[in-house]
């Protein structure tokens, strides 16, 4: 088992690289800032669960296989890339709808269900988070400790800690974004157009990740 000193450690770390600005927290606080609150919280969740996904595959050794394998790498970065792209469409066509509105209304709400899988696709279809869990929680196990996929598990349960906490932050911080922007449909429109652009640059930055 491993000691608290080395818990607590890892816990922090784990801490400021969430508050660090990164492609989860922004899609969170845009989500937030058009949809309010209870979606980032709901975004935070699903990402949580893709981070799960990653725990999971370290502590089983599949992690490594993206690592060793430019095919598997390749093919999860392009499903990720498209999958950004995919939802820069859809806040460019609610932005584009909105500006066609004549009656102040809202683009349609995608649905609780919905975002929350947005959030499990978005964080899974990331090579680059399986890559840093596979780099990162080896670091803090010690073999003499116990067994190592455990302490894995253990370790990737207070990293979806931190990154809950810290995105539960961002996401009131959107909510309150969302009570300002929602009062006009222009605001709005501003909203979906800003998230497209998040999107559209996230997947640009994911093809051009070298494995």
């Amino acid at each position: 088992m491993l000691s608290p000193e080395v818990l607590l450690t890892f816990f922090a770390t784990s801490l400021l690289l969430a508050i660090a600005p990164g492609p989860d927290n922004i899609f969170v606080l845009t989500h937030s800032a058009l949809y309010g609150v209870r979606v980032g919280l709901v975004i935070t969740l699903g990402l949580a669960t893709g981070l799960c996904v990653h725990t999971t595959a370290v502590a089983l050794g599949v992690a490594a296989l993206f690592q060793t394998s430019p095919v598997a790498f390749g093919l999860l970065k392009w499903a990720g890339a498209a999958y950004l792209l995919y939802l820069a469409w859809l806040s460019f066509r609610a932005g584009a709808l909105l500006t066609h509105a004549t009656d102040g209304g809202k683009a349609a709400f995608p649905g609780y269900g919905s975002l929350y899988r947005r959030g499990i696709v978005m964080n899974v279809t990331n090579p680059k988070v399986t890559l840093f869990f596979l780099a990162f929680l080896p670091q803090f196990c010690d073999p003499q400790s116990g067994g190592v996929a455990g302490q894995v598990l253990t370790l990737g349960a207070l990293f979806i800690l931190a990154t809950i906490l810290v995105f539960f932050s961002v996401a009131a911080l959107g909510g309150r974004l969302a009570l300002w922007f929602n009062r006009s449909q222009r605001g709005q429109v501003l909203m979906h157009r800003t998230a497209g652009l998040v999107f559209a640059g996230l997947a640009a930055a994911l093809i051009l990740t070298d494995s």
